[in-house]
């Protein structure tokens, strides 16, 4: 994503100015009979709140910025999340990545995606395509049918050595999602692991990504790699969140999470609490970004760009290539 329009080999704008920031346990998963979780040495708490604010992006979609802006510009490796909302004519036409993983998860209706290299398809409810852009991808993202398309977009980062890698994909579709259940909650692994419950798709860096369902009442205890940064994103209902005793959280809220073993939540509402849980190795590297390009320093930043005007270095496809939505 990220593309106000077509911009053929030119740059569009700074989406963001230049920035530089200096910077596989086990996971299980134990449900407690009470409220608290004792199976924590560390609990993780909620460090910082932020929520998505409405905004405009691509060519006429909604986006809710929650990671990758001024109050959370990253959280690392995570350079940026959005809940957007696309109906046709809108969408994310052709646009450049470099350097590090796209993840597009479906929460209602479908998106098509097309690149240069000749790579198209459709994901639909429930289905997650990760991309790895490695050293350059062009593509756009559009809606694939009538009325109201949502979903998340996770940006990962990529660690130096992986940062020039060719480009490659995984598509799940929503039946081949990794599902368990127990005492009043559902999660979908979409990577990493839970209730025992193992993600087959490969994270370069390492991440969990998990998608929880609460009923009313229900609680869930789910541990966390101690040294991993987390995050929170509330999509539907209310939740409490790190303590028993702490504020309810509505929809739509980034929740940054302390270091510990593992995050305790709670539905006490009478309605669904549904949010995702995500985490990642820091990779403890700088960090500069132009737009949809993400290396670590000036000067492959430079580079980048030179690369991608004159179509080489992984940007060759450019030269000729439109989409057929173009």
């Amino acid at each position: 994503m990220r593309a106000l329009s077509s911009f053929g080999n030119r740059l569009p704008f700074k989406l963001y100015p230049p920035t530089s920031i200096e910077s596989n346990n086990k996971i299980r998963n134990i449900m407690s009979a009470s409220d608290e979780s004792p199976c924590f040495s560390r609990p993780r708490m909620v460090a910082k709140k932020v929520h998505g604010k409405l905004s405009h992006d691509g060519d006429g979609a909604v986006v809710r910025r929650a990671i990758g802006r001024g109050d959370l510009r990253s959280l690392d490796p995570f350079l940026m999340l959005d809940e957007f909302s696309v109906s046709p004519p809108a969408g994310f036409p052709d646009h450049p990545h470099r350097g590090f993983e796209t993840v597009t998860y479906m929460l209602q209706g479908g998106i098509t995606h097309q690149d240069f290299s000749g790579h198209k398809g459709t994901i639909h409810t429930g289905d997650v395509q990760w991309m790895t852009a490695g050293r350059g991808i062009v593509h756009s993202e559009m809606p694939a049918g009538e009325g109201v398309q949502n979903g998340l977009q996770l940006w990962i980062n990529l660690s130096s050595r992986d940062k020039m890698i060719e480009p490659r994909y995984q598509e799940i579709p929503s039946e081949e999602i990794k599902r368990a259940e127990t005492d009043g909650v559902e999660v979908r692994i979409i990577a990493g692991e839970s209730m025992g419950v193992r993600s087959p798709v490969y994270t370069r860096t390492p991440t969990m990504f998990l998608d929880f369902t609460l009923k009313p009442r229900a609680q869930i205890h789910q541990s966390i790699p101690e040294t991993w940064n987390a995050f929170v994103y509330t999509i539907e209902g209310e939740g409490v969140f790190g303590t028993v005793n702490s504020s309810a959280v509505s929809a739509h809220n980034v929740l940054v999470l302390s270091l510990g073993d593992g995050l305790s939540a709670w539905n006490r509402s009478s309605k669904q609490l549904r949010f995702v849980l995500i985490a990642g190795q820091p990779l403890n590297e700088p960090v500069v970004q132009y737009g949809p390009f993400v290396m670590n320093s000036q000067a492959e930043i430079d580079q980048t760009i030179e690369d991608y005007q004159l179509c080489r270095n992984g940007f060759e496809n450019a030269k000729y290539w439109r989409s057929q939505s173009q």
